[in-house]
């Protein structure tokens, strides 16, 4: 999938991007939506205005049988919908009569506790992965939040994180320990980022949300921790730990930056809640 939405007018896609653009879509969203749409065009093989109600409901059968996960085939379903209803006014999803969606898998998330993200952090040579680790168990971040962050997002006087244009293009604030702020100075002298926390190996550019990834992959092999642990793993143990330690469920919501707090209170299931008062895990 290309990120680069420069599309002629005639494309079929045209008209999708504009719309979502002037809606504030992140570019994440309409990358998936414009995906999924130019799937079923394929899958038809078809203009999109000769699309029927079978062929979306042959498509979606189709992505089952693939193996593909219920949330992957609501994640189809809301772009189909957006772009067929919102854009060419065709009414394939009316309920009771249209598409239906796959109920979502309840599935408990990974959780990766402090004693296991610091023997994970220990195996770490690299003070710029040691930091990735922290930033993310520590704060709570996602993994692309925490690429995107830059070095002026820190505020080292009020010990605070902001994440700006989190999930649905909203800003927030998030705690840091002093230990990772004692740390992020001693990364800032040794590897001088220009602009965000996390750069590449060119100079001025953010790290790429992959290479993130592998180098949680990496901690959690050599740590010899859970091997389903991901690095949203580290983001799950943020919020459980703060749950067991006696922090209001409402402040976790804010931390996270979830919109609902039913997405917060899965983590009431892994948790063992404890009556202490709020602080960092890597405090």
């Amino acid at each position: 999938m290309n990120g680069n939405y420069q599309y002629p007018s005639k494309d079929p896609m045209f008209n999708l991007v504009r719309e979502m653009r002037i809606r504030n879509f992140s570019p994440k969203t309409i990358q998936a939506y414009v995906y999924y749409n130019k799937e079923l065009l394929r899958f038809a093989n078809k203009g999109s205005r000769e699309i029927n109600y079978e062929d979306i409901r042959d498509y979606m059968d189709c992505l089952f049988g693939l193996g593909k996960s219920s949330s992957t085939v609501n994640l189809a379903i809301n772009a189909l919908k957006f772009y067929y209803e919102g854009i060419l006014q065709r009414k394939f999803f009316v309920p009771k009569i249209g598409i239906r969606r796959p109920k979502a898998e309840k599935k408990l998330p990974v959780v990766l506790n402090k004693n296991e993200v610091v023997k994970m952090i220990n195996c770490l040579d690299n003070i710029k992965h040691k930091l990735m680790i922290q930033i993310l168990f520590g704060s709570g971040l996602r993994v692309s939040e925490a690429v995107d962050l830059k070095i002026n997002d820190i505020d080292f006087i009020r010990k605070i994180i902001t994440i700006r244009h989190g999930k649905g293009a909203k800003d927030r604030i998030t705690i840091v320990s002093d230990k990772t702020l004692s740390d992020i100075e001693k990364y800032l002298l040794e590897y001088k980022p220009l602009v965000f926390l996390f750069e590449s190996y060119v100079a001025g550019e953010k790290l790429a949300v992959r290479s993130a990834q592998k180098i949680v992959e990496e901690a959690v092999k050599s740590a010899e921790v859970n091997p389903n642990a991901s690095a949203h793993s580290l983001r799950h143990g943020f919020a459980t730990y703060l749950l067991e330690n006696g922090t209001d469920i409402r402040y976790i919501q804010e931390l996270l930056g979830h919109a609902r707090l039913e997405t917060t209170q899965i983590y009431t299931k892994v948790a063992d809640n404890k009556i202490r008062g709020i602080k960092s895990p890597l405090e």
